[in-house]
Order: structure tokens, then sequence, then C-alpha cells
């Protein structure tokens, strides 16, 4: 439950605390006195839209903090899915600059949005006019019905299995596209792969078989050239073997004046050595050289089917082919394989769905049974509150499935006897609305745990005897759940445990909102302003020590 609320900087909010009884809290005051402002303050609290132009002062940030009590709330694995330390006493803090960033905190650590809404929504159930509006809503229904039915774990069951139904049906889809695409690549995609595969690339060296090509179409100029270099070398009468020879008899004759001649005359024959060895080879490599068109024809033969490829598959060596011809591989292999897979995915997907409808027809099965009572609870509730004829009938469908089952739910209601039910849009008035509503949040009190309700005047359009027994009503829910409500009936600001009074001082610069707790007495004189205005008469003080005595009478029975 609420435990402190603190506001600061907010709208006509320069500062407020409040610390709020944890049975019935009433809040009262003037129009325009701040009482909706403090909503608004809340519901940023817990996760709505911050707006900068809603500083009291533009040039501080504003900030609003809630301290809650959730000893009783089994809230400890929402945290640990957050990543946040779980304390029986829970912080949200919401802060926001001048410049209109916006920061949340959880027990001082910094959290998202998403994760503030998220532990906000289980501390803290705002009713508002929006809610009733929702009332209308088949969606919004049919999650009351599971709510009063105790049917949320059933649900929470058939949802998974319905999410993992879908899960596989996408993924279904998307290989059967998949499989689509590539069959009407597969035809051109094999003749890619067959085109590689004849090629025979495996062993192949490029580079070799161009330096073979030049070779080939130069044997003419190569032989020419290696004979005139095997002439120069040895076969001549000036030839450099020759020439050596002779140098290095010349250094043997002097070669005992010096051992610098020595080693002269055997670096001399080492390279004669040298020089013989080429011109070996020279001559072999002469007398080898030959042309062979037929055999130069066949590599560039060759050539031309590698160029053709490596242009084709804008690739610029053979490696490059043989990464292509493994991805085609992979392409036209998985056509085969996803056939498979398809075939295993559809049997999955047929199994999940045969479950999910087995899980949805039980939930259903469970809803019809809850139907009647629910039928016969609100409208004994509606009657207690001025609405004797009032009829409530949960018109029900079968439709496919869906994330929430396969029953489509619509609530009718009638106040008028004799009258058909008709759609709750059409046949409940603005006050008949409230207390369907209100109705509704009483029936789930004890089938829900929030620490904290919050309604915004719940008692529109009702005055009168009506008014006080939604007090009572409200009492009685206030043991189960802390509430606080926002009213502008004396009846309903009689029954409070607590009375709030929400009131606007003009200063001399601007006008500011406070709020302050009544005494005993102050609640007398506040009510007795609502029963008969500015200046109430002793009748009208009485009147509201009466309905404070009545609240008395409700809380001793």
């Amino acid at each position: 439950m609420l435990v402190d609320l603190r506001i600061q900087n907010y709208a006509l909010i320069e500062q407020l605390e409040l610390r709020p009884s944890p049975l019935l809290n009433i809040i009262t005051g003037e129009t325009g006195a701040g009482k909706s402002i403090m909503l608004g303050a809340i519901g940023l609290l817990l996760g709505n839209r911050a707006d900068s132009r809603m500083l009291f002062n533009t040039e501080r940030k504003c900030v609003i903090e809630g301290q809650f009590d959730i000893t009783n709330y089994q809230l400890q694995d929402i945290f640990e899915s957050e990543d946040l330390d779980y304390d029986t006493q829970c912080i949200l803090r919401r802060e926001i600059s001048p410049s209109g960033k916006s920061r949340a905190f959880v027990n001082d650590t910094p959290v998202t949005l998403d994760a503030l809404r998220k532990i906000g929504a289980n501390l803290m159930d705002i009713h508002s006019q929006h809610d009733t509006l929702l009332l209308g809503d088949a969606v919004f229904q049919l999650n009351l019905l599971d709510l009063y039915a105790n049917l949320v774990p059933t649900r929470t069951q058939y949802g998974n299995a319905y999410r993992q139904y879908r899960k596989l049906e996408t993924d279904l889809k998307a290989l059967e596209d998949q499989s689509v695409q590539a069959s009407k690549e597969l035809d051109y995609n094999s003749f890619l792969l067959s085109e590689l595969e004849e090629a025979g690339l495996d062993k192949e060296d490029q580079d070799a078989l161009e330096q073979e090509v030049k070779q080939l179409e130069h044997a003419e100029e190569i032989k020419y050239k290696l004979s005139q270099a095997l002439h120069g070398l040895r076969d001549s009468e000036t030839c450099a073997t020759g020439t050596m020879k002779d140098a290095s008899t010349l250094l043997g004759q002097v070669s005992g004046y010096s051992e610098q001649f020595r080693e002269l005359r055997q670096r001399l024959e080492s390279c004669l050595i040298e020089l013989h060895d080429i011109a070996d080879e020279v001559e072999t490599a002469e007398r080898r050289t030959e042309g062979d068109p037929a055999r130069a024809e066949e590599l560039q033969a060759r050539l031309t089917v590698l160029y053709n490829l490596q242009r084709k598959h804008q690739r610029r060596d053979v490696p490059g082919l043989l990464e292509t011809r493994e991805t085609l591989r992979q392409k036209v292999g998985s056509v085969l394989n996803l056939d498979k897979e398809i075939t295993r995915l559809r049997k999955d997907s047929d199994a999940a769905l045969k479950q999910a409808t087995t899980q949805a027809a039980r939930l259903s099965e469970s809803r019809r049974k809850a139907f009647p009572k629910f039928e016969k609870e609100l409208s004994a509730l509606l009657a207690d509150l001025g609405m004797p004829h009032a009829r409530i009938v949960v018109e029900h469908k079968t439709g496919p499935l869906a994330a929430s089952g396969s029953d489509i739910v619509n609530i009718l209601f009638t106040a008028n006897k004799g009258a058909q039910p008709q759609t709750l849009s059409k046949a409940a008035s603005g006050g008949e609305f409230s207390r369907l509503m209100l109705c509704i949040k009483y029936m789930l009190a004890d089938k829900t745990a929030l620490p904290t309700i919050v309604f915004d005047e719940i008692d529109t359009g009702i005055s009168g005897e009506i008014a006080v027994k939604v007090g009572r009503m409200m009492q009685q829910m206030a043991h189960k759940h802390q509430l606080v409500a926002i009213s502008h009936l004396p009846q309903m600001a009689a029954a409070g445990d607590t009375h709030y009074f929400v009131y606007k001082e003009d200063r001399a610069d601007r006008t500011v909102s406070r709020i302050r707790q009544l005494s005993p007495e102050d609640r007398i004189k506040e009510i007795a302003h609502m029963i008969a205005g500015a200046k109430p008469s002793e009748n009208a003080l009485q009147s509201a020590r009466e309905l404070l005595a009545l609240r008395g009478e409700a809380v001793a029975g």
C-alpha cells in the first residue's frame, strides 16, 4: 500500500506530502483546487508521459516520489525480472528536468519507463472516467470476467500454448516463403553449379597456365635468345667461360707470391663453376623449348573458360570461383533440406494448435460456468445501489483462436423493468456506468492483489441514500485494499477513514495548491460546506455529524 506520497514543483503544486491511511482515504476540495493535478502526478509516478510545461517553477526539476509497503504482495519475481533488488519498502521516483528530460528510479536505481510501468501496475490501480469508457470494450470485459472467475492462471497457461503455436506458424510461413523463392532459383542455381563442377577447378593453377601459354606463344624468340646466351657463355672463341678460365690460369701463376692472389683465384674458380652450371641449364632449356601450337591452343581454351566464369560470377581468381561453387552447393542443397524442415515444422505446428485448442476449450468451459454467478451477483449489487430492475447478461460467442482464447463476450445491461438488455454504450448513462464499475471493482476486491486503488469521482451521477450505500461499499473494500477516493459528495466524504482537503492559496505572485488532513471538527465543517455551501447552517452541521455517525455505525457493524 501507499505509505507516503511527495510531489514537488508540479503544476499548481509547489510542495505536497500525503501519508494516507491503510483504509479509505477521501480527498475533497473545490473545483480547480488541484485534486485532478494530484492524479496527474501519480500517473507520472506510474510511467505516464512527462511534459516540462507542467512544472510549477520552470527553472527547477519536478520530483514525484511514492513509498509503498509491499510486504504481502509477492512481487519478488517482477523485481528479479527487471534485475532490481527487492525490498519490502519500495520507493518509486520520477524526475522531470526543465529541459523536459525524464528519469525514473526504483529504490534509487535508474530504470526505464517500461520497467516503472510494470512495477507501478502492481502497486496502484487508478480508476478514472477512462476506465468507465473501457468498460464497453469486449477485451476489457473478458479480462474482468477472468479476474472474477479466478481464471488468470488458466488463461496464462492457454496464452503460453497459443504463443507457442503462433511462433511455430510464423516460422513455418517464413520457411514456406523461403522454399517458394528457393524453388524459383533452383534451376538457375543448379545450372551454375553444374557449370562450375564441370570446370574441374580443384587442382587448377591459373598462374601456371598463363605462364606456360606465354612460353608457347614466344617459343621461337625464347629459343633464339637462349642459343645466343649459350654462345656467349661457352660456345664462342671469346666466350665467358674461356675468358674466365684464362684469367684463373694467370692468377694461379702468381698465387705463390701473395695470399691475396690465391684467394682471388679461388673466388674466380667458384664463379667459373657457377657459370658452367648456368651454361648447362641454358643449354637444357634451349633444347626443350619447342613451339607447340596445339598445346598453346588447348591451354588458351582452358584459360578462356576460367576468364568467362570469373566475369560471370564477378570473381578475380580460381579461389573466388571455388567459394562461389560452395555457396551454390549450399543453396541447392538447402532446397532439398527445406522440404524436410517444413514437414517437421508443420507437424509441430499442428500439435501446438491441437494443444492450444484444447486449452481454449477448457478455458471457455470455465468461463461459461462463471457467467451466471457474475450476472446474479452484479445485478444484486446494482439493485442495492438504487437500480432494483437492473439486469446483467453476458452474451457469449465462439470465434477463432486469439491471444485471450476463443471466446467473444459482451456484457449487456438494462436498468429498466421489462427492457431488453443492450450493450453498455447504448443502455447505461454516466451515473449507471460509474455504479457498474464500482460494483465490478467491489466484486474483484478479494480476487486481485493490488495494494492501492484510486477512484476519481466514482460517485458521479448518484446522491442521497445511494451515495451512503456507495460509501459503505467502499468501506468494505478498504478492508482488503487501501482506497483513495476523490469525491464531491458529502455522503462519500463522511465514509472515509481519513479525510484530506485540497485547497488553493493565493500568493502575491501566483496561486498554489495545498492539501491538509482534516481534524474531526474540520471534517464536520467541510462536510457541512459540501451539503449547504460556503456558510452552512446549524442544520447542515447536524447533518454532517449524522453522516459521520453513520460511518461509525457501518464500521462497528
